[in-house]
């Protein structure tokens, strides 16, 4: 089955076909790092790890290339920085600049590392790539598509006939819409700047035009040239970027590198919400992906309860919603005990995903395979379908075992085979403690028994069949093992 996307370029649902199978390159337009990454910076991020999953699956991890870039260089960076040394802190502002943007970027792959996101192959800072940028831009002035005007340099909208073709909008349209930066030195209202002057007390680098600092937009433009070439596979990011951002990096990179497409396929998801309306500090429904962790909820929830939208719709973070993903995946991680790695996907979920990323597809058919493991007794399960179950969960990112996935469910890291054993012990001996007291019938050893495994978070459940023992809403594995 043909992987298919809908490209936001061509506006339509088309068949995927790599320029080079061997290197397939996708780009991520990624954060500002001035501050902690809030919940909505976590959908696109989401989106696209589930991307290079499918990607890597299809076409061999080494043969995927995917960068995602910080953007370094910013006003509230320089304004915290500046703000430092004011209070007496030790180096240069580039010093603290560069301070503030590690802590930043500590954060963020702690954020995204606890939503079970792969790291891309590159991350680019914007400041490593100063000499890139100010060579494109150098390349545009020579080719007639920019200017300098008093220490600015700006890209010639008007020299590009292809603006607006992404975005769907004419030049008058943008206009009207957007916040027009008015400028004496500007030709066109709508040229934008690649270049801009940078006073003493702000951070810069030299360049042809005076010591200044990079436009936002030439910044993911260079990096994508230098890293990924003229021509790539995917770009994207959320549909907010549409216009001006990705607009903008279409214009530049096509005029700067004729002879490239830059991206053939473009990506963009929804906008997110939180109970229902846009996510604002003044309406108080402002989450950080950390204030979401430190309230309790596990990343692999948050994960979830993203994935369960598709990318294309706008996407609503409930606390409901939240609830439930925890009880769904207590109840699929009990199920995935004593699973094997594996790279056997069911053929459904893998088409839901090849179906333009559709994870609440996906979903389905793993509540599918769910309720098949679950209809069957535990020792009679065959293992090949406990390890595709989980094997399918692990192209979205679900049922991971690592130091961020996962831990939640046990009460910290542990062994999942010592706790498949254990569950299996305690089975044998409820069914045994049930089967003497059909006879006796007395049943007070199977209810004190009983009682004790629900009292370690353990959901019991017993048939003519047998009994089952499955991980439930605040198994703690310690408890457990306390009562061998």
């Amino acid at each position: 089955m043909d992987i298919r996307f809908t490209n936001s370029r061509t506006r339509k649902k088309e068949i995927f076909r790599p320029i080079d199978r061997t290197n397939v390159r996708m780009y991520l337009c990624g954060p500002t790092v001035y501050d902690r990454a809030h919940l909505g910076n976590a959908r696109p991020v989401l989106v696209f790890d589930v991307l290079y999953r499918l990607l890597r699956h299809v076409y061999g991890a080494d043969h995927v290339t995917y960068v995602r870039n910080f953007t370094d260089v910013d006003d509230k960076i320089n304004a915290t920085a500046l703000k430092r040394k004011e209070a007496g802190a030790a180096g240069s502002l580039e010093d603290l600049v560069r301070e503030r943007s590690d802590e930043t970027i500590g954060w963020y792959h702690a954020d995204m590392d606890a939503l079970g996101a792969l790291r891309p192959d590159h991350e680019p800072r914007a400041t490593g790539y100063i000499g890139e940028m100010v060579a494109m831009i150098e390349t545009l002035i020579a080719l007639g598509h920019a200017y300098a005007a008093e220490g600015h340099v700006l890209f010639s909208v008007e020299s590009y006939a292809g603006y607006g073709a992404l975005s769907g909008r004419s030049v008058e349209d943008m206009i009207a819409g957007a916040r027009v930066e008015v400028a004496p030195y500007k030709k066109n209202p709508m040229d934008f700047v690649l270049w801009k002057p940078s006073t003493d007390d702000l951070p810069g680098w030299e360049s042809p035009w005076g010591r200044g600092r990079p436009g936002w937009h030439i910044e993911c433009s260079a990096m994508s040239h230098a890293l990924l070439g003229e021509s790539f596979d995917i770009h994207g990011g959320g549909n907010d970027l549409t216009f001006p951002h990705h607009e903008n990096e279409i214009a530049q990179s096509k005029c700067a590198h004729p002879e490239g497409d830059f991206a053939r396929v473009w990506l963009h998801n929804e906008m997110l919400q939180v109970e229902g309306k846009k996510m604002s500090k003044s309406l108080g429904n402002f989450f950080t992906v950390r204030d979401l962790l430190d309230q309790g909820i596990p990343g692999e929830v948050i994960r979830f309860v993203m994935l369960s939208t598709h990318y294309r719709k706008p996407m609503d973070w409930t606390a409901e919603k939240a609830r439930e993903a925890e009880a769904i995946l207590r109840k699929w991680r009990g199920l995935a005990v004593g699973a094997r790695a594996t790279n056997d996907v069911s053929p459904d979920v893998l088409a839901a995903l090849k179906d333009d990323l559709n994870t609440p597809k996906a979903i389905a058919e793993l509540h599918s395979l769910a309720d098949k493991l679950n209809r069957t007794q535990r020792s009679e399960v065959p293992q090949g379908d406990v390890d595709q179950f989980t094997a399918s969960a692990g192209l979205l990112g679900l049922l991971e075992d690592n130091s961020t996935m996962g831990s939640w469910i046990f009460g910290g890291a542990v062994d999942k085979a010592a706790v498949s054993l254990l569950l299996e012990s305690f089975e044998s001996k409820l069914f045994q403690a049930r089967s003497e007291a059909m006879k006796t019938k007395d049943f007070s050893e199977v209810d004190k028994l009983k009682a004790a495994l629900i009292a370690t978070g353990v959901e019991v459940r017993m048939s003519k069949a047998g009994v089952e023992l499955v991980p439930g809403a605040g198994f703690d594995a310690a408890k457990l093992e306390s009562l061998e």
